[in-house]
C-alpha cells in the first residue's frame, strides 16, 4: 500500500465507525450450494445496545383504508403513518409463515445520502413491515421498491438478504439524501428546477444456483446486467442518479453501484469485507489469493460476490462459517499480545487507537461479543411452508451461543427469548439473552480453558436439535396433513419447549463453569471428600517470558548469600 494512500485510508477510518455501530454479517446460500436442496441466509445482529430477543408478530386482518404506524427500529422514534395492507402475515424473528426471511446489514455510504428528511421507512421497518407482506422473495423486492418510492428512506445504505424456498437474493439501497436534485444537462438552463428527491436508489440480484454470498457493512455489488429480470431487478433511476450527483461519468455498461455509492477503502476491506473473506475461506480453499485484499493491504484484490463452495453446505457448516475470530489467517485473533495469556478472540472499543503518533487498528471478526442475535433461516421447499422454515436463532456471540430450532409457522416465542422479558439495562434470570452473557462473559476471563467446555454442551444440543429435525418434521406433517391447527400446535410446542430446555441447560452451565473457575483456580470434585481438588496451571511459559521481557529483573528471586 503506498503512503498516500495509507494516510487517506486513516483518515477516512476514524469517521467509519461513527456510522458501523450496528455492524452485522450476512452469508447467502442458494440451493444448489446445500446438501439437502434447502436454502439459507444468515444474520448477525451486532449493536453494543441491541437486546437479543425474538419478535413475534401473529398474522392479522385489517378494514379498508387503515394505516400503520412505523417507528425506527433502532431507536423507537416515531417516523409517520402508511397504509395498512388487508391481511398481514405472521412473523417469527425475520422469517414469516411463507418461509420468506430478511437479514441486512449498514454500510453507509456517500455521507450526502445518509439522511432523507420526513421519510417514513427506516431499514428495520422496512424488513418486518415486508415480511408481512410478502410470500416470495420476489415479492419482497417489488415491495421494497414501492415502499420506499411512496414514503421515502430514513436510513443510510444497507445490504439486505433475501430468501424463499426457491431463490436467495441480495439487495443493496440508498437513500437520495436532503439536497434538491437538477438533472446535469439543466443546470446550464437558468430555467432548471430543482427535482425533488423521492425515495431510494437499489438494485439486487439473485444468487446462482449452486453459489454462496454474503455481505458485511460493504457495498459488494459492482456491475449488473441490465436486461436480465429474471437475475436482475433495479430501480429505474439508480445510474440516472448517480450521474446527475456527479457520481459516475461512464456508460451504463460500465456502471458499478458499490463504486458510485460506496467506493472501496481501507476500513471496508479490514473491517468487513474480511469477515465474508473468512466465512468464505472456510468453505473454498482458493481464497488465500484474496489475503492482501482482506487486509486492506491492495484494495484492486476484490473478491467475487460469490464463490461456489468446494461442498455442498450443511446447517452444521453455515454455523461454523458464522464462528470466526480469523483463526489460522495472518488475523489470527487469538495469537498476538492483545489475547491475553488465555488467548481471548477479542479486542474491547474503540476498535482504531493512536500512540506514539501511529494509527492502529484492532480486528473486527464475525464473532463479536456486542452480537444482540443472530439466526440462520433455512427455508425447505419440499414441506408445507409453516413446517419447512427453520429459524435457527441464537443470542449474543455466535461462536458461544446455541442455534436452537424455530419452526416459522409457530404462533408463540418461548418465554425466555420474548420480547419484555428483561432488556439491555434491566438483568433478567430467565431470559436467555442474560443467561447467553454470563456465560460467555465468564468465558473471557479464562477463554482457553472454558471455550472447549462451553463447545461441547454447544455442540450437544445443536447436534440433537439436528438430527431430531427429521422426526419432528414427519410427525408435524402427519398432523398437518390431519388438521392444520394440530400441525401448527405441535411445531409451536417444540419449538417453545426447544428454546426454554436450551435456556435452562446454559443455566446449569453457568452454574457449573462459575463454581468450576472461581478465583482464577480450576477445581473438579475429589470423589467424597468435602474439598475439591484445586489446579493452578498458571499463565503459561510464552507469557511468562513477555512479562520477563516487558519487567527485566523486577520480579526476579534473588538468591540469598
Amino acid at each position: 500500500m503506498k503512503k498516500s494512500l495509507i494516510i487517506t485510508a486513516f483518515a477516512l477510518l476514524f469517521t467509519a465507525f461513527a456510522f458501523q455501530s450496528n455492524a452485522c454479517t450476512n452469508f447467502i446460500i442458494s440451493k444448489g450450494a446445500t446438501v439437502d436442496g434447502s436454502t439459507m441466509i444468515t444474520y448477525v445482529a451486532d449493536s453494543h445496545v441491541l437486546y437479543g430477543e425474538l419478535y413475534y408478530r401473529p398474522a392479522a386482518d385489517y378494514p379498508e383504508g387503515a394505516m400503520m404506524d412505523v417507528y425506527e427500529w433502532d431507536t423507537g422514534k416515531y417516523l409517520g403513518k402508511i397504509k395498512q395492507v388487508r391481511h398481514t402475515y405472521s412473523v417469527v424473528g425475520n422469517m414469516n409463515e411463507y418461509q420468506v426471511a430478511i437479514g441486512e446489514t449498514t454500510y453507509g455510504g456517500r455521507e450526502d445520502l445518509q439522511s432523507q428528511p420526513d421519510a417514513t421507512m427506516d431499514y428495520g421497518s422496512l424488513m418486518y413491515i415486508t415480511l408481512q407482506r410478502a410470500k416470495t422473495a420476489r415479492e419482497a423486492i417489488k415491495i421494497f421498491g414501492e415502499l420506499v418510492a411512496e414514503y421515502g428512506y430514513a436510513s443510510e445504505g444497507e445490504s439486505f438478504s433475501i430468501s424463499d424456498p426457491n431463490e436467495v437474493w441480495i439487495l443493496e439501497m440508498i437513500g437520495k439524501g436532503k439536497t434538491p436534485l437538477m438533472d446535469v444537462k439543466a443546470k446550464k438552463s437558468k430555467k432548471a428546477v430543482p427535482q425533488k428527491v423521492l425515495g431510494a436508489v437499489w438494485v439486487a440480484q439473485r444468487i446462482p444456483d449452486g453459489y454462496i454470498s454474503g455481505h458485511a457493512n460493504q457495498s459488494r455489488i459492482s456491475t449488473f446486467p441490465l436486461n436480465d429480470p429474471e437475475n436482475c431487478i433495479y430501480s429505474p433511476d439508480v445510474i440516472s442518479f448517480a450521474r446527475a450527483k456527479g457520481y459516475f461519468k461512464g456508460e451504463d455498461k460500465d456502471f458499478s453501484f458499490c463504486d458510485a455509492y460506496q467506493p472501496i477503502t481501507f476500513d471496508g476491506a479490514r473491517f468487513c469485507e474480511a469477515r465474508i473473506w473468512a466465512g468464505f475461506r472456510k468453505v473454498n480453499s482458493t481464497m488465500d489469493k484474496y489475503t492482501d485484499y482482506a487486509m486492506g493491504a491492495n484494495l484492486k484484490n476484490r473478491m467475487p460476490l460469490w464463490i461456489k463452495p468446494d461442498h455442498k453446505l450443511s446447517v452444521q457448516d453455515v454455523m461454523k462459517m458464522m464462528r470466526d475470530h480469523y483463526e489460522g489467517t495472518p488475523m489470527d485473533m487469538t495469537q498476538d499480545i492483545g489475547a491475553g495469556p488465555y488467548n481471548l478472540p477479542y479486542r474491547w472499543r474503540p476498535m482504531t487507537w493512536s500512540v506514539d503518533g501511529g494509527n492502529y487498528v484492532h480486528e473486527r471478526a464475525t464473532s463479536t461479543q456486542q452480537t444482540g442475535f443472530s439466526f440462520i433461516a433455512q427455508s425447505r421447499g419440499w414441506l408445507p411452508a409453516p413446517i419447512g422454515g427453520i429459524n435457527w436463532f441464537g443470542v449474543d456471540d455466535t461462536y458461544s451461543t446455541v442455534y436452537t430450532p424455530m419452526y416459522c409457522g409457530m404462533t408463540k416465542v418461548p418465554e425466555t427469548y420474548a420480547v419484555g422479558n428483561g432488556s439491555m439495562m434491566e438483568f433478567s434470570f430467565n431470559s436467555a439473552f442474560w443467561t447467553f452473557n454470563m456465560v460467555s462473559n465468564w468465558a473471557y476471563t479464562r477463554y482457553r480453558d472454558m471455550i472447549p467446555e462451553i463447545q461441547s454442551v454447544q455442540s450437544e444440543l445443536e447436534g440433537k436439535y439436528i438430527a431430531n429435525t427429521s422426526a419432528v418434521d414427519a410427525a408435524a406433517l402427519e398432523l398437518y396433513t390431519k388438521d392444520k391447527k394440530l400441525g401448527i400446535q405441535f411445531i409451536t410446542d417444540y419449538s417453545v419447549n426447544a428454546g426454554n430446555g436450551t435456556v435452562k441447560r446454559w443455566q446449569e452451565l453457568y452454574a457449573y463453569l462459575f463454581t468450576k473457575y472461581m478465583d482464577g483456580n480450576i477445581k473438579t470434585k475429589d470423589g467424597n471428600n468435602m474439598n475439591p481438588k484445586v489446579n493452578q496451571p498458571g499463565y503459561g511459559d510464552e507469557w511468562l517470558r513477555r512479562i520477563v521481557k516487558e519487567t527485566g529483573d523486577r520480579y526476579k528471586v534473588i538468591e540469598s548469600k
